[in-house]
């Protein structure tokens, strides 16, 4: 049934939590995993364009500087997604990866689809009402626009949270 899971993942706390899950579900399903990492210059970076208005024009050492921590974020990216393939391949588990450069949520959705993907493992960080409004939520955008079913897997809620969320949810 789920035999391609696509498995997004972040530099979140939950992160962890999420390729565990997909761990066991590709050892008790005998599935192949993909592992996606998503750059995104407005998630927790700090670029020229993003974040300083009014100091334009930019020198060359602006550039450079923002290019250098921009590699540097690449490379951190690749160590990662490298590391967890390590130990889902010593675990038996046909598994592979890729990072890309985008919107999270549309990203995920198009790999999915490109890769044909049966199931997306995605974490979920329980934020709601403005929070979410404000911060986005990728895991909503990729359970209604994935191109398969979507495993979502609960982070902490926050205890100012008034919703009470299941650990786990599942959306087709």
């Amino acid at each position: 049934m789920f035999q391609k899971i696509l498995v997004a993942l972040d530099r979140s706390d939950l992160n962890q939590q999420v390729f565990d899950a997909a761990i066991t579900l590709a050892k008790t399903l005998n599935a192949h995993l993909m592992l996606v990492h998503v750059l995104s210059p407005i998630d927790g970076f700090t670029s020229p364009i993003f974040s300083m208005p009014g100091t334009y024009p930019l020198v060359r050492e602006d550039v450079d500087f923002y290019l250098k921590q921009w590699r540097s974020k690449e490379a951190e990216g690749l160590a990662f997604l490298q590391a967890k393939t390590d130990v889902a391949t010593a675990a038996g588990i046909p598994t592979e990866f890729t990072q890309i450069l985008g919107d999270p949520g549309d990203a995920i959705c198009k790999i999915a689809r490109t890769w044909n993907a049966n199931l997306i493992l995605i974490g979920r960080r329980g934020y709601t009402g403005l929070g979410e409004f404000f911060i986005g939520s990728i895991s909503n955008y990729v359970v209604h626009h994935a191109p398969c079913s979507v495993l979502t897997i609960q982070g902490q809620v926050s205890p100012h949270s008034t919703d009470q969320v299941s650990e786990v949810a599942v959306a087709q």
